[in-house]
């Protein structure tokens, strides 16, 4: 069976999505399985691109605009349980127009969602819409002070 050929302005917003996802600060590419890539950062995935014959989609994790992303006619939630997690998946047929910028803001939202702090921190606040929301929501208490153990009186 013949490859099905892909849309050029499909593959270049593909493109495009993918290297702005690896560019992001300690991100790398991986392919895990045939035709699909990812990016990650340290371990974890926080994109995933692929395509399905002449179809191309990604999906990310999102919180802060994740209602409104599941509101959009070109998305769904991911499959495999990750959708129960906060992942979204957008799909794009030939013809179609990617909205790079509302990809790139979901590129980020989802990096920071996965990213440990220290490079979650790396991205400007007005540029990352949402920082690590797992370790910023939850504030660490200061240690309790311990007491001093009495001291012991020979008799």
């Amino acid at each position: 069976m013949p490859k099905a050929r892909r849309d050029a302005s499909l593959a270049a917003a593909a493109k495009e999505l993918l290297d702005y996802a690896y560019a992001l600060p300690g991100a790398w590419p991986d392919q895990p399985w045939p035709g699909d890539f990812v990016a990650k950062v340290g371990k974890k995935v926080f994109v995933f691109s692929g395509w399905q014959e002449d179809t191309w989609g990604l999906s990310v994790k999102l919180v802060a605009s994740h209602a409104e992303a599941s509101a959009l006619p070109f998305t769904e939630p991911a499959g495999y349980g990750l959708g129960k997690a906060g992942w979204i998946s957008a799909r794009f047929s030939p013809g179609e127009t990617v909205m790079i910028d509302l990809c790139k803001r979901w590129i980020r939202e989802s990096y920071g969602q996965v990213a440990p702090m220290k490079l979650a921190k790396q991205l400007s606040d007005t540029a990352a819409p949402a920082a690590n929301a797992k370790t910023s929501a939850a504030k660490k208490k200061p240690a309790a002070k311990k007491k001093p153990a009495p001291m012991r009186t020979s008799a």
